[in-house]
């Protein structure tokens, strides 16, 4: 999984993110600004799952687009 790709197309990504996880807030998502342990973080935090199942969800995600 290549995050770099994605931290640079987080801009465009925002919106997936949203869909995904619907409880982030447009500041949770701009903090998270791409990178996999903040939006591990606040997946986790807003939903109060563990981290691996949150770790889980945004590596599932990631591979989506990293195609």
């Amino acid at each position: 999984m290549n995050w770099d790709t994605i931290k640079g197309n987080w801009k465009q990504m925002t919106g997936e993110a949203k869909t995904q996880w619907g409880k982030l807030t447009d500041d949770d998502i701009q903090q998270a600004a791409g990178e996999r342990d903040k939006l591990v973080g606040r997946v986790q935090e807003r939903y109060g799952i563990a981290k691996d199942e949150a770790e889980r969800q945004v590596d599932d995600f990631a591979s989506r687009y990293n195609k």
